[in-house]
């Protein structure tokens, strides 16, 4: 299992402090060390809709207007490439290349424990 997003984050924290309370090992990568490129947003995106991992909530887009360029999902592909901030927290990768977005506890019991 591999958990990706910002160690500051209060999502992700909920995330990795699920794993490590109910004894589950997983490998963190944090967008401020490492950045996730396009192959591996396009793999993510075989598995969960471009609305659930683009983050249209966040300040990033607001700061970038990006609802004002009306981006196509290509587009949208290339920000989240150049600004791994634009991609919705926490991303977690699991079994055979299985993929959930967002911290939801009721739904990780089901599919973690």
């Amino acid at each position: 299992m591999t958990i990706y997003g910002i160690k500051t984050c209060s999502t992700v924290g909920k995330a990795r402090k699920f794993m490590k309370d109910n004894g589950i090992a997983f490998d963190f990568v944090d967008y401020k060390v490492e950045s996730v490129g396009e192959e591996k947003i396009r793999e993510w995106l075989k598995q969960v809709d471009m609305k659930v991992l683009f983050n249209t909530r966040g300040t990033k887009y607001r700061d970038l207007k990006l609802k004002e360029l009306n981006l196509d999902d290509e587009g949208k592909i290339e920000w989240m490439a150049k600004e791994n901030y634009l991609i919705k927290r926490p991303v977690i990768e699991y079994g055979e290349g299985k993929v959930h977005v967002a911290y939801d506890e009721e739904v990780y019991k089901k599919t973690f424990l």
